[in-house]
């Protein structure tokens, strides 16, 4: 049994979280919560006057929190349930208190890592697992510049007669054929919700930037703003996902982030753009051309050649994989571009100094930790390997030959199984667990009949 340690918050943590609560007297509740594997926060509600204990590393929950399933459940034959007792571990602060202005009562909230007892990294906790790639690029002298883009559905709270969910939409009609991208008329139907969301975000510091009405009624895309710290980058993406379903429910709605909520509409994608800095700053994807650097292609290449290997990650669930369809903005095969939509791997037009990569592959039903874990160790191998990438797509990709993205998630989990490269990258514990995980949630779903199966097969077969 490890034994615990006295655990003193950083300075500018506890600084900032000390002014808010003098600065909040009539505070009631504060949650503190650390993300699973599965992006979802898991944790607790508190008195008020439990936050200086929450900050002093007072939380404590099983290891196994951080590891449940979709459903919240224990994973079978996982080593940190039974076959370690369920012991627990600590939670410990990773940015200040804040509120949550969502609730009805005033209400704050910790998000916060979950460690072993000893105050030592748990490798269950998906941070960890991100903060072990960033150390790995960090030896090769660079940071990765990154943001995000997060598409999602504004829903009424009611279903339709079959049980399906409704998107909210200024159309007359629940689901319509046709398209409702950068529509000003959709973000004015809902500007009330959308002056909530840029007020929460303020709250929290959540860089929050352009706001976008998407493909389809109801669908949405709010941009987050770059930082050269991908942890950070992940936390407010994921804080910002729980931020969106929060205040939708205090106005009656609800948000999803499913990957294809709808089968004839757009699919929901979360987006990455990534760049790299040396030590002074400097971009090294820019060498004053508009084609960018030969350390440009090497990530790129990476990313191609680790795509596969890292599917099961970029699109998690079973539902993930409707969104991989032709002429649907959903990348389908490896292949790179300039300025080009079709492509899984983009180099969008912009001054040399602001040259990136956009990653398109993700759904936004992922887990941010992990997605840019797995993102930015395709760039690792990349530059550590001097890949090259080939030549550039031109045109529609949809109708190029190349190498396929694994488009089953039974294929997905096999190959990310089998990958050397994620025990090279990740702690080999991660991976066991993380199959370990979606296995269950692979068999809990192949044992459910569907609507479809009953409507189709059940008087007919």
């Amino acid at each position: 049994m490890a034994a615990k340690q006295k655990y003193q918050p950083p300075a500018e943590i506890l600084e900032t979280s000390n002014a808010f609560l003098a600065d909040h007297p009539d505070l009631k509740w504060i949650e503190g919560f650390a993300f699973d594997i599965n992006g979802v926060p898991r944790g607790k509600w508190l008195p008020a006057d439990s936050a200086k204990k929450l900050l002093k590393g007072g939380l404590q929950m099983p290891r196994s929190a951080v590891s449940l399933d979709i459903w919240g459940r224990d994973i079978e034959n996982s080593p940190l349930v039974f076959a370690s007792g369920d012991s627990d571990g600590v939670c410990q602060p990773v940015s200040p208190i804040c509120l949550a202005p969502w609730h009805r009562e005033q209400t704050a909230q910790l998000h916060m890592q979950l460690h072993e007892a000893d105050g030592s990294v748990l490798y269950a906790d998906p941070r960890a697992q991100l903060q072990k790639v960033v150390e790995r690029l960090a030896g090769l002298g660079l940071k990765a510049v990154c943001a995000t883009e997060v598409e999602f559905y504004l829903l009424r709270e009611d279903s339709d007669e079959l049980g399906r969910p409704r998107p909210i939409s200024d159309n007359d009609s629940d689901l319509v054929p046709s398209t409702d991208v950068y529509d000003l008329a959709e973000l004015d139907a809902q500007r009330h919700f959308f002056a909530d969301v840029r007020a929460a975000c303020e709250e929290q510091g959540i860089p929050a930037d352009s706001i976008l009405s998407e493909c389809a009624p109801g669908q949405f895309e709010i941009n987050l703003l770059h930082s050269d710290d991908p942890v950070k980058v992940a936390d407010q993406t994921l804080l910002f996902k729980r931020l969106l379903k929060g205040v939708a429910r205090s106005h009656g709605l609800r948000v999803s982030t499913m990957a294809k909520p709808f089968g004839e509409q757009a699919g929901n994608g979360m987006h990455v753009h990534m760049s790299l800095v040396d030590k002074d700053g400097n971009n090294v994807f820019n060498d004053g051309t508009d084609e960018g650097s030969e350390l440009l292609q090497q990530a790129v290449a990476g990313m191609m050649a680790t795509a596969n290997d890292a599917m099961a990650i970029f699109a998690p669930h079973a539902n993930s994989y409707r969104r991989f369809q032709e002429s649907s903005h959903a990348p389908l095969n490896l292949c790179w571009g300039y300025d080009n939509r079709t492509v899984t791997f983009r180099i969008p037009a912009s001054e040399p100094a602001a040259r990136r990569i956009e990653h398109r592959i993700a759904g936004a039903d992922v887990n941010a930790y992990l997605v840019l874990a797995a993102i930015l160790a395709g760039v690792c191998h990349g530059l550590e390997n001097k890949l090259q990438p080939g030549a550039p797509v031109e045109g529609d990709a949809y109708q190029v030959e190349s190498e396929q993205l694994i488009n089953t998630w039974s294929g997905a989990l096999k190959r990310f199984e089998q990958s050397a490269l994620w025990r090279e990258y990740l702690d080999p514990e991660f991976v066991d667990l993380f199959v370990l995980l979606k296995r269950q949630e692979q068999a809990e779903i192949a044992a459910r009949v569907t609507d479809v199966e009953y409507q189709s097969y059940l008087h007919r077969a």
